[in-house]
C-alpha cells in the first residue's frame, strides 16, 4: 500500500478510479460516483492538519479498502464516513439516498461527539463501545475504521507531537489488538510499526541499523536459503511458492525491549515462507525441511491443526542453516495464506469457505461473546482494558481431559480457563489439576496443558471476590462480577459503602449529612445508576472503579465544601459513657458496632469511632491511615466519637497476618499446627508460592482477643523454621 499522502482533490478522486480499475471486482461506479459528489460537497473548504483538501482522506481510506477486496457498500460509507460528524450532512440524508445498510456503516464509524465526557479518556472508552456494538451487527464497521486509523497514522506529520503520541499509544491498544484479532496482518503490521517508530524512536533506530548492517549478506542468505529449499522440493515432485522475509520492527521491539533478548538471540528474524496446493502437502514439505535442515527443539507449531483465534493457519518451526544460522520456516496452503494476510477481509476479497459451508457468522462470533462479555461493565474505560488484554497477539492454547482446545491470551490463569468453560464451572470451582497434578488457584496454564477443574458439590458456591485480582480475561471477571451483582446484592450494598466510605476518608472528602446526600445521589446518577444503594452495588461487585471515579469525586466535592469557622469549643461535648459490642461509646447506647477492614482493631489498640450511614459505628485504630491526625480541626468532626475497650472483653477479634518465609515443603503445615496448638481459629488464608528469590508470602486472618495475645501468637509463629518476617497487616 502506498503512503505518500496526496493533498488535493482531483488527485484521490483519480487515484481511487485507477484502485478500482483495477481491481476484479464489478463495483457500483454510478453510487459510489455520487459519494464521491457529496463527501466534495460536504468537506468543500476544510482542511488537514498538513494542509491538503480534507475530502482526501476519505477517498484514500476507500482506495485501502479497495486493497483489501472490500464490498461496494463498505467502498461508499468508507467515502461518507466523515460526513456525518464533521459536516452539516444528516445521518438521514445517507440513509435515503444509500440505504440502510451504508447508513449503519457511516453511523458505526462516526465517533460520538455530542455527548458530555468528564475525560478524554471517557470519551475514547465510549466511542469504542459504539463502535463494538456497530461490529456485532455488521463487521465491515471495523475494517472501515482499521483503514481510517491507517491513513491517518501514514499521514501523521500534521500533528503535534504530544498528539502523535496519544494516537500512537492508542492505535497499540485498541485498533492493533483488533487487526490482529480480525486477522488482517498487513493493517495489523503496519499500525504497530508506524506506533512504535512515534512512541521509541531511538530504539527503533537501533533496531533498524541492526537489521541494516551486513544488509547484503542477509539478502544473499535469505536468496540461498529459498533456492536449496524449492530446489529440494522440486525434487519430490512439488512445485510450491518459496518467499522470503525479515520479521517486522515491532516483532524484533518486543523480543529485544519487552523479553530483553539480544539482537543476535532472536531466532526468528529470517523467515521463509512455503505455500503450496493442500494441507497434506504441507506436513510433506515440513519433513522435507526437517531432512534438510537440523531443527531447534520445541520451536515446532502446529496452526493448522490448532488453529489461533483469528482462523490464522500455519506450521511453523525454527531450524539451523549449514552457516549455523537460526531461520523460521512457515508452511501453509493459498488458503491459509489468503486468511493470513486478510483475515476476515478475504471473505470479501477471495470468498474463502464458500464450499466448505464456513458462514461469515461463525467467524466473527467472538465478536458477540465479547459484547456480551461487556454487558454488567458499568466503567466504560474497562472495555479499553478489555481489547488490550482479550485480543493480545500473545495467545497459549490449552486442553480440557475430553481434548478441546481453549483458546486464552497469555497470563491466564485456570480461573479463566474454568470460565471458558462455563459460568457455571467458573462459579463452583474449588481447585483444578494441570497435567494430573493440582495447582493453585493463580496457576498461570501454558500452551499444551491439560487442564481440569474440580467443582463444588453444593449449587449455592460463588466465586471468591479476590478472583478478580488474579484473572486475565474480561470473560472471567465479568462472570464474577454478574454472580456478585445477581446473587449477593445486600453484600454488595455494604462492601460498597465500606470502601467507599474508606477512599473517601482517605482522600479527606468530607461533607455533612446534608449534603452528602446530595452528593452521592448525583455521582450515582452519573454512573447511570438509580439510587444510591444501586451506586454502593456496582462500587462492591467492581461494576464501578473507585480509583477512577475518586479524583473526579474530590473536585465535585469542593462545590459543597463548608467555610464556617472550627474551634475546638464547637466540637460536640460527650460525657455520658455506655457499652456496646466490647467497647465503651461516648452518649451512645445499643448501636451497631462493627471494626473496620483497613486496620481490624483488637483489645489492647488505641482505637475511635466513626459513626456511618445506617451501619453504626465504625471502630478504627487510631493511627489509621483512614483517620484524620487532627480530629479537632477535620471536615465533619461531628462524627468522630471517643471509644475505648471495656474493662474485660470476651469476644474474639480478627487481625491479619503478613508472613514472609523461605520457601520449603511442610511449611504451611507447621504454621497451621502451631496455631491450633495455641487454639487459634484461622478465618482466612492467601499463600503465593516460590518467587524469584525463593521466598514464599502469605496473607493469614486468625482470631485473637487482645494484642497482647496476638503478640504471642506472632512470636509463637517467628520460631517456625524458615520464618523470616511476621508483620500485621492494616497497621
Amino acid at each position: 500500500m502506498a503512503i505518500e499522502e496526496i493533498k488535493y482533490q482531483d488527485e484521490a478522486i483519480a487515484a481511487l478510479r485507477k484502485a478500482i480499475g483495477g481491481n476484479e471486482k464489478n463495483y457500483n461506479m454510478d453510487m459510489i460516483d455520487r459519494a464521491i459528489a457529496i463527501a466534495c460537497e460536504a468537506h468543500a473548504g476544510q482542511k488537514r492538519y498538513s494542509g491538503g483538501d480534507y475530502v482526501c482522506h476519505p477517498l484514500q481510506v476507500a482506495c485501502i479498502l479497495v486493497e483489501l477486496g472490500m464490498d461496494n457498500e463498505a467502498i461508499v460509507a468508507a467515502i461518507l464516513h466523515d460526513v456525518v460528524e464533521d459536516t452539516s450532512v444528516e445521518l438521514e440524508e445517507v440513509r435515503q439516498q444509500f440505504g440502510e445498510n451504508i447508513a449503519l456503516l457511516v453511523d458505526g464509524v462516526t465517533k460520538i461527539t455530542q455527548m458530555p465526557f468528564s475525560t478524554k479518556e471517557e470519551q475514547q472508552a465510549e466511542n469504542v463501545r459504539k463502535m463494538l456494538m456497530a461490529m456485532s451487527q455488521d463487521i465491515r464497521v471495523i475494517i472501515i475504521k482499521l483503514a481510517d486509523r491507517l491513513h491517518n497514522m501514514r499521514t501523521n506529520s500534521g500533528w503535534d507531537p504530544q498528539k502523535r503520541r496519544d494516537k500512537a499509544k492508542e492505535t497499540m491498544d485498541i485498533y492493533a489488538p483488533i487487526a490482529h484479532r480480525l486477522g488482517i496482518r498487513a493493517i495489523k503490521d503496519e499500525l504497530e510499526d508506524i506506533s512504535i517508530r512515534l512512541l521509541d524512536p531511538m530504539a527503533c533506530k537501533e533496531i533498524e541499523d541492526n537489521i541494516n548492517m551486513h544488509s547484503d549478506d542477509r539478502t544473499a542468505f535469505l536468496e540461498d536459503i529459498q533456492k536449496r529449499l524449492l530446489e529440494r522440493l522440486q525434487e519430490y515432485g512439488l512445485n510450491p511458492y518459496v518467499s522470503g522475509r525479515l520479521k517486522s520492527i515491532t516483532g524484533i521491539y518486543r523480543k529485544m525491549y519487552m523479553q530483553g533478548r539480544a539482537f543476535d538471540e532472536i531466532y526468528d528474524i529470517f523467515a521463509v515462507r512455503v505455500i503450496v496446493d493442500t494441507v497434506n502437502d504441507c506436513y510433506n514439505v515440513l519433513g522435507i525441511v526437517h531432512d534438510l535442515f537440523r531443527p531447534i527443539p520445541n520451536r515446532f507449531k502446529d496452526y493448522i491443526s490448532t488453529p489461533k483465534s483469528n482462523m490464522y493457519q500455519s506450521l511453523h518451526t525454527t531450524v539451523i542453516s549449514q552457516e549455523k544460522i537460526p531461520f523460521e520456516i512457515q508452511i501453509r496452503t493459498w488458503e491459509m495464506h489468503h486468511t493470513a494476510e486478510y483475515g476476515i477481509a478475504a471473505h470479501w476479497k477471495y470468498k474463502l469457505g464458500i464450499q466448505k459451508k464456513d458462514r461469515l457468522e461463525d467467524k466473527v462470533a467472538w465478536v458477540r461473546q465479547f459484547i456480551e462479555n461487556q454487558q454488567d461493565v458499568d466503567d466504560a474505560e474497562d472495555i479499553v482494558h478489555s481489547i488490550k488484554t482479550d485480543l493480545s497477539s500473545d495467545d497459549v492454547f490449552v486442553f480440557t481431559p475430553r481434548g478441546k482446545v481453549v483458546n486464552l491470551p497469555r497470563g491466564a490463569t485456570v480461573i479463566d480457563f474454568a470460565y471458558a468453560i462455563h459460568s457455571e464451572v467458573g462459579n463452583r470451582m474449588v481447585g483444578a489439576k494441570v497435567d494430573g497434578r493440582i495447582v493453585s488457584i493463580d496457576y498461570q496454564v501454558k500452551t499444551g496443558e491439560i487442564v481440569e477443574i474440580l467443582t463444588a458439590t453444593t449449587p449455592n458456591r460463588g466465586p471468591s471476590r479476590d478472583w478478580l485480582q488474579l484473572v486475565k480475561t474480561s470473560e472471567a471477571r465479568n462472570k464474577i462480577r454478574s454472580w456478585y451483582k445477581r446473587e449477593r446484592r445486600e453484600e454488595n450494598i455494604e462492601q460498597g459503602r465500606e470502601e467507599l466510605e474508606r477512599e473517601m476518608a482517605r482522600n479527606f472528602i468530607r461533607l455533612s449529612e446534608e449534603d452528602m446526600e446530595d452528593f452521592l445521589l448525583t455521582q450515582a446518577k452519573r454512573q447511570h445508576c438509580a439510587t444510591i444503594d444501586d451506586f454502593y452495588a456496582a462500587i462492591g461487585y467492581g461494576g464501578i472503579l473507585l480509583s477512577r471515579l475518586i479524583p473526579r469525586m474530590k473536585d465535585d466535592a469542593q462545590k459543597y465544601a463548608k467555610t464556617e469557622p472550627v474551634t475546638p469549643e464547637t466540637l460536640p461535648q460527650r460525657t455520658h459513657r455506655h457499652h456496646n459490642g466490647g467497647v465503651i461509646i461516648e452518649n451512645m447506647d445499643n448501636c451497631l458496632v462493627k471494626f473496620a477492614r483497613c486496620c481490624n482493631p483488637v483489645p489492647g489498640d488505641k482505637i475511635v469511632g466513626f459513626i456511618t450511614r445506617g451501619y453504626g459505628v465504625s471502630i478504627h485504630q487510631r493511627d489509621c491511615a483512614n483517620v484524620p491526625k487532627d480530629l479537632v480541626h477535620c471536615p465533619e468532626r461531628e462524627r468522630w466519637v471517643s471509644v475505648e475497650w471495656e474493662d474485660s472483653v470476651r469476644e474474639e477479634f480478627k487481625a491479619e497476618l503478613r508472613i514472609e518465609a523461605t520457601d520449603r515443603i511442610e511449611l504451611l503445615a507447621d504454621i497451621t499446627s502451631q496455631l491450633a496448638a495455641m487454639h487459634v481459629m484461622i478465618y482466612g488464608m492467601q499463600a503465593r508460592g516460590e518467587n524469584r528469590e525463593g521466598k514464599a508470602e502469605m496473607l493469614m486472618t486468625v482470631g485473637v482477643n487482645s494484642v497482647k495475645h496476638l503478640q504471642e501468637v506472632m512470636a509463637r509463629l517467628q520460631r517456625i523454621r524458615g520464618i523470616i518476617s511476621i508483620e500485621r497487616s492494616g497497621v
